[in-house]
Order: structure tokens, then sequence, then C-alpha cells
């Protein structure tokens, strides 16, 4: 009954409806066209701002941490698993709408990212909280949207995602040491647990070390195989290009299954438009002191996430030969591509940096759901020690589950949460154009870059005492 209503929901929104496909293209065209293509104009400033990202204040994390934080949620299964089901079910044109759908989304992550910082608030502890929860609440006073976020928020984030992570682990584990999946999975626990026990401040200094780490080296070896097969790389390159717009002999087929398959996994990858992100932008103390800051920080991190590492799982499998027969292998294709390139080592360095990209994802999704215990008043050691208990033994259930059935449960969370999230940032778009405004303005006359309540008109109100001169 569950399933049947799992992929009821995911026909609407992924299937034969592609209701979140158009809406995830409307929304990135509607903020690039809103914000004069911010992601192309103010390329070279995303990178500018990331200067002194490590400077913090005891309410919140350094913009670094913010942006190591989403990285950890964003570079997990999608990276690896999710583009070899991209390139399995889609063909090698879906690489080319994972580009696309990343551009776009690079203004969409800049639009949710900007209205999570602006509209955060503090916790008992003093901590900054924030997301589309809470923009939804403050920017259009309507919490019973708010609300209904928050409970999806909980079932993707604070559940199932790390029933996926845990899931891709095991499996990669498995696959190459015959570790089996249960003792796998306990580990995960434990180590899982040792590290969110201390909150987001923890959370935030385990992938501030741990991210560059491993993007770096990951990066570092795909760069090894690409040159070690660059005499392939042009074909490969028009093969992704033909394949997209479907000039191949497969013809509308190929170029409509390249299409959904590049911007669902795409999506499930880089997050924009989904509503997670601003979670870590909120938490952030912005340097300069602007919401507007938080946005370029996670535009780059959408650019890291999809424009690069996403590129290198694709160009590691298609080097290799491209897609496989069966059709739902996931992380096993990455796998035995490497392995093609590097001989029997390849699968055990993708067993190995799997297992990083999708642990940091599986602390940074505990952070994301404990950010919306304070919607529901449940900010304290009981609410915190029952959402522990059930995110622990979603791990241990997604470690033995099987693949179609953890992914298909993940989309739906994503695909509503997105829903609800998108409807929200278009209906704030005035508030989005006018901060942004005020800080194109700034930087543009060399003024203080500074935000203070009252310097431009937004809809609703923020926080009181947070952006107010003085405090």
């Amino acid at each position: 009954m569950i399933s049947e209503l799992v992929s009821f929901i995911n026909n609407i929104l992924w299937g034969e409806g592609q209701v979140l496909i158009y809406l995830l293209i409307i929304a990135g065209v509607w903020f690039t066209l809103k914000l004069n293509f911010i992601q192309i104009r103010h390329f070279r400033h995303m990178f500018s701002v990331m200067k002194g990202s490590g400077k913090s204040d005891k309410s919140g994390i350094s913009s670094f941490q913010a942006l190591c934080t989403s990285l950890s949620a964003r570079v997990g299964t999608g990276n690896l698993a999710g583009v070899a089901v991209a390139i399995s079910l889609g063909g090698a044109g879906a690489v080319f709408w994972m580009w696309v759908i990343a551009l776009l989304g690079m203004a969409t992550g800049f639009a949710e990212s900007v209205l999570g910082q602006l509209y955060k608030v503090r916790d008992d502890n003093g901590e900054y909280r924030g997301g589309p929860a809470y923009y939804i609440q403050q920017g259009l006073n309507k919490r019973w949207l708010a609300i209904t976020f928050a409970l999806f928020l909980f079932l993707g984030y604070g559940f199932i995602f790390s029933a996926v992570q845990a899931n891709t682990i095991t499996d990669a584990l498995n696959f190459a040491y015959d570790i089996p999946t249960l003792h796998s999975g306990l580990v995960i626990i434990g180590l899982a647990a040792l590290i969110v026990v201390g909150g987001l401040r923890a959370i935030a200094r385990f992938a501030e070390w741990v991210v560059p780490f491993m993007a770096v080296g990951y990066i570092a070896v795909t760069l090894f195989v690409t040159i070690m097969n660059i005499d392939l790389l042009l074909a490969m390159l028009m093969d992704i290009i033909q394949s997209a717009f479907g000039l191949q002999e497969a013809g509308a087929g190929a170029l409509g299954a390249a299409f959904k398959n590049g911007v669902q996994r795409g999506l499930y990858s880089n997050e924009a438009g989904s509503g997670s992100v601003p979670h870590a932008a909120a938490s952030a103390t912005p340097n300069p002191n602007h919401p507007v800051s938080q946005g370029y920080v996670q535009m780059l991190g959408v650019f890291i996430d999809t424009m690069i590492l996403c590129t290198c799982t694709a160009f590691v499998i298609l080097l290799a030969g491209g897609s496989s027969s069966d059709q739902m292998e996931g992380i096993r294709l990455t796998q035995n591509a490497m392995s093609s390139h590097l001989g029997g080592g390849g699968t055990e360095f993708v067993a190995a940096a799997i297992s990083l990209f999708a642990f940091t994802s599986v602390v940074a999704n505990y952070a994301y759901g404990e950010s919306n215990l304070h919607m529901f008043k449940l900010d304290n050691k009981l609410g915190r020690a029952c959402y522990t208990t059930g995110y622990l033994a979603m791990i241990l259930w997604g470690s033995m589950a099987a693949l179609p059935e953890v992914w298909a449960a993940a989309d739906m969370a994503l695909g509503l949460m997105t829903v609800i999230n998108i409807t929200a940032i278009i209906m704030l778009t005035p508030t989005i154009v006018s901060i942004s405004k005020d800080y194109f303005d700034k930087h543009k006359q060399g003024k203080n870059m500074e935000y203070h309540t009252g310097d431009c008109e937004i809809q609703g109100e923020s926080e009181k005492g947070i952006w107010d001169k003085g405090d």
C-alpha cells in the first residue's frame, strides 16, 4: 500500500506529470532573469566572497563551515551512484542536462539562501536557526505551510535521505570487501552518533575538515583518469552533446530519457530549490554582514557539486565505455568504471570515496532536521532524543533495504519539499530582488556592505534584533 502511494506521487512529480521538471526549469529561468543572470555576471565575485569566510561569532558558524556543511549534504550518493543511475537510464546526454539544471539552479540556490539568512532566528541557546519553514512563516505569514514543509523535511532529510546514503555505503563496501550490510550499518550508526551529539557546531567542524580533503582527492584521481584517456575526451564530449538532443539513432526517445534523468539526478545532487541548503546558509555568521553574501556562498556550492564533482563521475563512467545493461546498478557501475581505469584498486577507491561522501551527507542531514525542531517547540533534550533515535533507526533500515525502494521514497520526499519551497521563494521574489539590489548598489558604490533593518523593503519582517543597528 505504501509503495503504491509513493509510486503514485512520484509519477505525478517525476513521471508522466513531470511537475517538478517544469517547476525547476521555470524557477531557474525566473530567478536567472529577475537577478539579471547573476550566476554569469557575478561568477568571479562568487569566489571573492569567500575571502575571510573563516570568521564567525558565538551565534553562528563561519561562511566556510556553512559551505562545507551544505556540501556535506549535497556531495553524497547523487555524485557517484546518482550520476551512474542517470547515465544508465538516460545515456550520456543526461550529463548535459545535469549541467543545464545546475546552471539554472545556481540562481535558484542564491535566492533561497538569501531568504534563509534574512529570515533567520535565534533559538533558546542563542544560535541561528532558519530555512524555508522560517521564511514561509515570517515572510508569507503562512504557518500552516511552514509546518507542512518542516514535516516533509523531517521525512526527507531527517530520515529517508540518511537511509539512502547508508544504503550506498553498505552496498559499496559489500561489493568491494564482502562486508555484511548489517555490520556496516552498525558502524555508520556509531560514528554518526558520536558526531551529531555535539550539534550543529560539531557537524560544521567535521565538515570543515573532511569535505575539502575528499573533494580535492576525488578531483585529482579523475584528472589522472582523464589524462590517461585524453584521446577519447573529444569523442566523449561529442557523445554527450549529441545524446542530449537526440541526434543519435534512438532519436526522441533518447532525448526524453536524457532530459528527465539528467534533471532529476541533477536536482537530487545539488539540491537547488529543494529548500535544504537555506538551513546551512541561515546558520552562518555572514561576511560581509549582509544576507546576500550567503547567496553567493551557496551558489558556489551548486557549482562545485554538479559542475565539478558530478562531472568527474560522469567522465570516469563514460571514458570507461558508458552505461550498463543493468539500469539500477547504481554505485557498482561507478566502481566497475573506475576499476577499468585503475585496475583492482578502482573498486576500493570508489568504496572509500562513497563512504566518505555519503557519510558526510548522513551527518549533515541530521543538522537540517534539527534546525526545524525549533518550529515545533521541540528544541529541547526530549525532542532531540526522540529525533536522534528515529534518525539512527532509519540509517540501520537503509543499510539493508532494496535500492529502488529507498530511491523512490527519497524522490517523493525531495519532490514534495521542492514544490512547497519553490512556490514560496517565487512568492517572495520582490524581497529577493530588493535585498539583492541593496547589496549590488552598496558594492558598486563602495559603501559599507552591512545590512540593517529598514535598508530595503521586504515582505513580512525578519527576527527583531538580528539585523538592527548596533546588534
